[in-house]
Formats: C-alpha cells, structure tokens, sequence
C-alpha cells in the first residue's frame, strides 16, 4: 500500500529517452492477468521483537490477523476476478533458518495451493515492512550496497523457484513492492536489475513484474527504461495509483509527516465546491471528539486541510482527471513499443473512513473506485485491488463483501 513519503515523488511529466527511444523488443507473452485483488495481510503484519533484538516471535505473523478461508477464495474466482496478488513480509523468511525458515515455505506454498485450487492465478509480491525497525526496505534494496541485498535477492530467487514448481501457466512474482528511490533512481536501476537477475536466473521462463522507483508512482513508471530489462521477459510492469490522495486517503492515521490526513473524511468524489462546507462540518466534528491532540495542532491542521480543499475544488476531480493523471502511463508503454495488456495498475483503492461522520461517503468510494478501474480498463490496463481486508478491503470483519464494491469493480454479484 501507500507509503508515508511517497508524495514526496509527485513530479509530473516523462522522464524518458527522447522522442527517438527505441521499443523494447516483444516478448514470449507474460502471464495474462486482469482483474485481481490483494490478499494482505495473509503473511503480513508480524510481531517483530524491538530493538536491539533482530528477531521475530514464533510464529512470525499476528495470530489474530484476518485471513481468507478457502470458501472466500471461491467467491472470489466466482465474483469475476482472476487472480489474487500475494504480498509476503520477507523479513521472517531472512530471519528463520532450518526447519522453521522451511515451515514458513511450507504455510506459503499451502497459501498458493489454496488460491489455486480456488481458480485463480496467483502474483506472489515481495513487500518489504516500512513499519519494523529492522527488516525494511532500506535495509533490503535502498541501493545496491544494501547490507542485507545479498539475502534478498536469494529469497527472490529461491521464491522464483517455488513459483515455477506451482506453474508458470499459473504464477508470477513481482520481486519489489513500492521501490523508496527517487524517480529514475539509477540506484534502483542497479538493484532492479540484480533481483530480475537472480530470479531469471532460478526460472528461465517465469513470469516476472518490473516497476520504477519513488513507491511505484506513475512517475516512477514513466521514468524507467525497460530496454534494459527486455533480456528479462516474459515480463509485467506495473504502477500503483491513488490519486487524488486527499480523497484516497481521507482518515489515515499513519501519514505522519502530514498529520492533517487524520481529520479528512466526507470528502466528496467527484470533488464538487459545492459539498466542501459539508467536508468542513465532519473535519471540525471529527477534531471536536478528540480531546488528546492540542487545539493549537488541530488549528494548525485545519489551516492546511482548508488550503488543501480549494486546491481539491480547483482540480475539479472525477473521471477526466483520473485518465489525465493515468494518461503518462499509456504514452510510456506506447513509445517502447510495450503492449498496454503487460501493464498491471498493480494497486488502488480508498479508505473507509469513521462512520459516525461519513454516512453519505460510502456511494462516493464507490464511485471512486469505479472510475479509476474503468480508466484503467479503457487503457487497456490489467488491475489489482488494493485489498481483500482492513480500511480498504472488501470483506469486513465477519467476511461479508460489499456488494457496493462489487458493483464498483465491475464483478457480478453471486448469492
């Protein structure tokens, strides 16, 4: 999912060749995908020991994490989509060695057997923790003198391996989640290319997915070369979007070096000035039943999120801006020459936000999700859900799905 920095990176534009970059060459076909959905947290959220330990409780992952039975996979193949993208920490796999490092291969290749068996394809995703204070992402691929690279790109090469005996016909592996580097980051270039490496490496005609630096932004995309990279075909590429945040985003509580996003909600979609007065009654409601946060802060926050709701109205958001901020994908694909199918718009979604201030919110998430798997679709862009639980997931607690998701993404509901 989005990280906190990532708006860091929102330069707009192509960062390419020139107008005389050559197209990439056509590859073997990778592995075809359309409509898929994340099944975090399955081999998420672990409980990491603090510093200075480096190491993680057994099991690994937090017993009370929600997890898809086999009946949910089901009536996931059976609303319409076609694969399931898998996000694994890989700090417990580094960690573990002997027989537990093999029961954790063991409950993950259990995992794909059961989405498999469901009738879905399976992305394995590779996704490193930002939140632990040992196992991140920096530590991992930050640069290509990362200090545990070298363990990481044998996961990666031994996942690939795993990957091939489950079937290419049925399995990729997309070997980085959300790159931190800058856009067109030569540093990621390096690293990139040493991970598809080992993992083509380990299997010679697995299907693998690519993506640009600076959390796999549409600028980060729109910044890669991908001649480089042809050698390494069959090949995906994928970006993520959640543009605009200020509407994707509305509630989230880990955005800290921008704390205003903690008040949002009832912010509308498509952005209309008339219905701001409306998100300003549920911001100051929301800041009034929190008595923790200092006034001073909440003023200061306020100024911000006011400042931010004009710009919102200004933008004038909803379908045409979503295809206008997609577009600079299509005109990179379409200059190396790579087929729109091979792009994954590998992650969208919106939050729920507190329900107490936001009872004419949930037709405007729907809305929004509509609109961004349908300028994905008109492209010609394969898409994955961001995800099956939490905030943004489908399924709520007791496993009921929305069926006002459903709708949105275009699925057929099923009794």
């Amino acid at each position: 999912m989005v990280s906190a920095n990532r708006r860091g990176f929102l330069a707009r534009g192509l960062a390419l060749a020139g107008a005389g970059a050559l197209p990439v060459r056509a590859d073997p076909g990778p592995l075809p995908l359309r409509r898929g959905i994340a099944l975090w947290p399955w081999f998420s959220l672990t409980t990491e020991f603090p510093a200075p330990r480096t190491d993680y409780a057994w099991p690994p992952f937090q017993s009370d994490r929600p997890l898809p039975t086999r009946d949910d996979l089901r009536r996931l193949a059976a609303l319409g989509f076609d694969f399931a993208r898998l996000p694994l920490d890989p700090g417990p796999f580094v960690a573990f060695t002997g027989a537990r490092r093999a029961e954790l291969f063991r409950a993950l290749s259990a995992a794909i057997d059961d989405v498999l068996g469901a009738g879905l394809r399976v992305l394995v995703n590779v996704q490193a923790n930002a939140a632990t204070h040992h196992y991140t992402p920096d530590a991992f691929y930050d640069s290509d003198r990362a200090p545990m690279l070298s363990v990481y790109r044998d996961l990666v090469a031994e996942l690939a391996r795993l990957c091939v005996r489950k079937g290419i016909d049925r399995v990729a592996l997309e070997p980085v989640n959300e790159p931190p580097q800058a856009c067109g980051s030569g540093a990621w270039d390096r690293v990139q290319a040493g991970l598809l490496t080992a993992a083509r490496a380990a299997a010679p005609s697995l299907t693998l997915v690519a993506t640009g630096a600076c959390g796999s932004l549409v600028a980060g995309l729109t910044a890669l070369d991908p001649a480089p990279l042809a050698r390494f075909a069959p090949l995906l590429y994928t970006f993520h979007f959640y543009e605009p945040y200020l509407f994707s985003h509305q509630g989230a509580t880990w955005l800290t070096e921008e704390p205003f996003y903690r008040w949002l909600n009832a912010v509308p979609w498509p952005g209309a000035r008339g219905r701001l007065p409306e998100t300003l009654v549920a911001v100051r409601a929301r800041m009034a039943a929190d008595r923790t946060v200092p006034q001073a802060e909440k003023a200061r926050d306020l100024a911000v999120i006011e400042a931010k709701l004009r710009d919102y109205a200004e933008a004038e958001p909803g379908p045409a801006y979503l295809a206008k901020e997609m577009a600079p994908v299509s005109t990179w694909a379409d200059l190396y020459g790579i087929p729109a199918r091979h792009v994954l718009m590998g992650e969208f979604g919106a939050l729920r936000t507190d329900a107490r201030y936001t009872a004419s919110k949930a037709p405007d998430r729907a809305a929004y999700l509509r609109d961004v798997r349908q300028a994905a679709e008109q492209a010609g862009f394969a898409w994955s859900f961001w995800n099956l639980f939490d905030g943004l997931g489908l399924m709520d607690e007791a496993h009921a799905v929305d069926p006002a998701l459903v709708a949105a993404l275009g699925l057929a509901a099923r009794p």
